[in-house]
């Protein structure tokens, strides 16, 4: 008589910096995600920034989302957030946004900001989840629709409270 696998194994996402070996599948998944992707050019000046922090999130090592953040000045910006659309509602974007809050806490920087499209209500309450709060609205931001954008921000709070997985 076999066992069944390990369940928790078998779902297990590691969470590993992006590395350039990743860049087809990180194409595939913005291509996927947005009517307007990012280049594979804006993709490797992310990852050869010092200031960057960016994150894969894997599962039997197959990349299926990532997380781009730049630190500019003293706060935190994150560029980009993508999962794989066969990942989506199963906490992977929660655990890259673990990942790097734990990767970013406790420095001299002051919070953490971003933008997201008002019609994006799924992204909205995950970053509501992690603490963001909408501080401004930036007019006609998106270059594709003209969609305004929700400009969000979040304190730097050590051990703030997350996602659930």
């Amino acid at each position: 008589m076999t066992s069944e696998p390990d369940r928790e194994s078998h779902w297990r996402v590691e969470i590993a910096p992006l590395q350039f070996a990743d860049l087809d599948r990180v194409e595939a998944i913005e291509k996927e995600c947005y009517g307007m992707p990012w280049s594979r050019a804006m993709f490797a000046g992310e990852l050869i920034k010092s200031s960057s922090i960016c994150l894969g999130a894997l599962r039997l090592e197959r990349l299926i989302g990532y997380l781009i953040v730049s630190l500019y000045v003293d706060d935190w910006h994150i560029m980009n957030l993508a999962v794989d659309l066969a990942w989506r509602r199963r906490g992977v974007a929660g655990l890259l946004l673990e990942s790097f809050f734990a990767r970013s806490e406790g420095g001299r920087e002051r919070g953490y900001t971003l933008e997201v499209r008002p019609s994006n209500d799924a992204a909205i309450r995950l970053y509501e989840k992690f603490g963001f709060v909408t501080r401004g609205i930036r007019r006609g931001y998106y270059m594709d629709d003209h969609e305004d954008a929700l400009v969000m921000w979040r304190e730097n709070s050590p051990g703030q409270a997350g996602s659930e997985g």
